[in-house]
């Protein structure tokens, strides 16, 4: 069975998105069978792996509201071992539409369920919200990544989504586990990033990423062509944190790739 990643920060802004993308490619680039699941209404995911989110006519969306297939709206990308499931802007209507739905926060776990065996690794980019759609996202996952980035005023909201993360262990989905905190837009010249690493650090310690993603070029231009940051420009440090991180997450889970 693959294992269920959520990436999720009501806060905007952090590399949420950047994350789920970077990450599902890399997974994908280091030969784990991979599926990125946008769930995110801006639907940055979809367009940065280079699909127009406008041209999208079935998302998870028809899936957990209309029972739709999940098999018939998995796309394969440019990325081998890479597949998506894209978004689109209807997905805002979803959190509305499933209000009175019975069994309404474990939605999404349903849709998944009959195809985690394909996968090893099933990573979902949930949107800046503890809305319904993220509390799907975290009642389905093995896992959540939270991403921080290394600015002024990081921890803002951690408390909440941590709570978030409680009631949903207590309430909907017991095995759920933090996988970790990620540090991101880490500029080492910055007294400032350096600082918010080290209080991190200091206050989750056994939380936090080994890995540290840069504040890199390469890395904020690549979803504008449509691309992953490993297939944009790999050789940068941009891609090399994003396969780092990879590395680390399939060590920690016993996944590692024997040369």
């Amino acid at each position: 069975m693959g294992k269920v990643i959520a990436i999720a920060n009501q806060k905007g802004g952090v590399g949420k998105t950047t994350t789920a993308m970077n990450l599902a490619a890399s997974l994908a680039v280091l030969e784990y069978k991979t599926l990125v699941i946008d769930a995110d209404p801006q639907a940055n995911t979809t367009s940065g792996l280079g699909f127009d989110p406008k041209s999208i006519e079935t998302s998870i969306y028809e899936c957990m509201v209309n029972e739709n297939e999940i098999e018939d709206i998995i796309i394969s990308t440019e990325i081998d071992n890479l597949d998506l499931v894209p978004s689109h802007i209807d997905l805002v209507g979803a959190e509305v539409e499933m209000v009175n739905l019975e069994n309404r926060e474990e939605k999404m776990r349903a849709v998944i369920e009959g195809i985690r065996d394909k996968y090893e690794f099933i990573i979902i980019d949930c949107s800046p919200s503890l809305g319904l759609i993220t509390i799907n996202a975290l009642t389905a996952a093995n896992s959540v990544i939270i991403p921080v980035q290394c600015e002024y005023f990081a921890l803002e909201g951690l408390g909440k989504l941590l709570n978030t993360i409680k009631i949903i262990q207590t309430r909907l989905n017991q095995d759920l586990e933090i996988e970790g905190i990620l540090l991101t837009m880490y500029d080492v010249r910055l007294r400032l990033s350096n600082q918010v690493v080290e209080e991190v650090q200091m206050h989750f310690k056994n939380m936090t990423f080994e890995t540290i993603i840069p504040r890199n070029v390469k890395l904020s231009e690549s979803p504008s062509f449509g691309m992953p940051v490993v297939a944009f420009d790999a050789t940068g440090k941009g891609a090399v944190a994003y396969l780092n991180l990879a590395n680390e997450i399939a060590t920690k889970n016993g996944m590692a790739k024997v040369n």
